[in-house]
């Protein structure tokens, strides 16, 4: 009997997909554990394995369509099996919207007809390539970045990938466009770009936006001497493999900070405050359609050496959109690090539901006084977001406090088993 295969829930806030690839042709046999199909998330672009087997007999959702979790993605039986009734029954819901549609709301067109039923035996229609040169799928590139270009008539083959090995971004097709069109001319009419929101920058959006609007923030501001933090760092690398950054240091003192001061590493949960006795730390890592937040896990039991590794894989994986949904579940705080961009200061919106967000400013070379002489100092500037409902301001200084002492001091928490 012929088994409807749904759109799988692929992380906690998806509520639809778009499928980036199909791995399987209509006709062709699956069996239990083979890649059907690529989708992107809001996430992560994951590979989707068919739990069930048989042939496939009908495709739902086309490459490049969005449908909502739990719509039909694809159906699978015996060959030949009929399957109009499956899908008068799954008619009424959910329909699937392309995402063309999406980022033109305001065109004029009518919408491409549904898909039909196809025979089992016919041969399935051969997907329309990106460009000539990516036809091969020897141009490497991420799935926006070759919508973009397919929807511009972009010949992405001409163009020099700034991801890494050469991979061409959303980024790159826009400068690209950019650049054909006039680049630093005058343009004398109106003239504009609409892309369509990606899953991930819809989260984003929704996410933030309750975040900003449901949790009172308040702010705390402070400033840290790093001079003997530099001079640490500096030891630890002139005898370490593994070259350890500011942001390892930071992750580990704001870890020995949070198991003194419970009531910041908490979590609001609507009807309830949650304290945390774990140490679960979310690192805001950019990438090219936003902002992913991976998870170091017991970061307080963790040395600066396994940090580092864990942050720089993380960072790898979320450029690939390889992240895996327990990657970025589970975070008790949150540091978003903008000092390597050349940010002295700014202040986060807090990753709910976490109590508080530490946001980290770049180092500055500035004049200080110490014992009341004006000298040359190396200062952090450190804002910390907090939820009222949860933390008070008292509460939220104190924990800052600490974590300025040890940061200050990193002897405190940088013993020879730490690093």
């Amino acid at each position: 009997m012929a088994e409807v295969v749904r759109m799988p829930k692929l992380s906690d806030t998806m509520t639809d997909g778009v499928v980036v690839e199909w791995h399987k042709r209509v006709g062709d046999k699956v069996d239990s554990g083979d890649l059907l199909a690529e989708i992107e998330t809001d996430k992560a672009t994951m590979e989707f394995e068919s739990f069930q087997e048989g042939v496939l007999l009908y495709i739902g959702v086309k490459k490049g369509q969005t449908a909502a979790v739990d719509s039909i993605l694809a159906i699978l039986g015996k060959k030949g099996e009929k399957i109009d009734k499956i899908l008068k029954e799954e008619k009424a819901k959910s329909p699937v919207k392309p995402v063309e549609e999406e980022e033109k709301k305001e065109a004029s067109a009518p919408p491409p007809p549904v898909a039909e039923p196809v025979d089992a035996e016919a041969p399935a229609p051969a997907s329309a390539p990106v460009t000539a040169a990516a036809a091969g799928d020897r141009i490497k590139a991420s799935p926006m970045a070759k919508k973009l270009a397919n929807d511009k008539g972009v010949n992405i083959g001409l163009i020099n990938g700034t991801g890494d090995g050469g991979r061409v971004t959303k980024k790159d097709i826009e400068n690209y466009i950019h650049s054909t069109v006039g680049g630093n001319s005058v343009v004398s009419e109106e003239k504009f770009t609409e892309v369509g929101l990606s899953q991930m920058r819809k989260t984003i959006a929704s996410r933030l936006a309750e975040s900003k609007f449901s949790a009172p923030h308040f702010y705390l501001k402070i400033d840290i001497d790093m001079d003997r933090c530099i001079d640490a760092r500096t030891s630890i690398n002139a005898t370490s493999n593994v070259k350890i950054s500011y942001n390892d240091i930071i992750i580990k003192a704001a870890a020995s900070a949070l198991k003194k001061h419970p009531a910041v590493n908490s979590s609001w949960l609507g009807d309830r405050i949650r304290y945390n006795e774990h140490v679960n730390i979310g690192v805001a890592i950019a990438v090219e359609d936003g902002l992913l937040v991976p998870v170091v896990r017991y970061a307080d039991g963790k040395t600066l050496t396994q940090i580092n590794i864990e942050v720089k894989d993380f960072a790898v994986k979320a450029r690939e959109k390889k992240l895996q949904p327990e990657d970025w579940a589970g975070n008790t705080f949150t540091i978003s690090n903008l000092g390597m961009m050349g940010i002295d200061e700014f202040t986060a919106i807090i990753n709910t539901p976490d109590a508080c967000i530490m946001a980290i400013g770049g180092i500055r070379e500035t004049p200080v006084v110490k014992n009341g002489e004006v000298v040359p100092g190396n200062l952090m500037s450190v804002t910390l977001s907090c939820d009222h409902r949860v933390v008070d301001g008292a509460t939220g200084a104190e924990f800052l406090q600490t974590f300025k002492h040890m940061m200050e001091n990193p002897v405190l928490f940088l013993g020879a088993s730490s690093i």
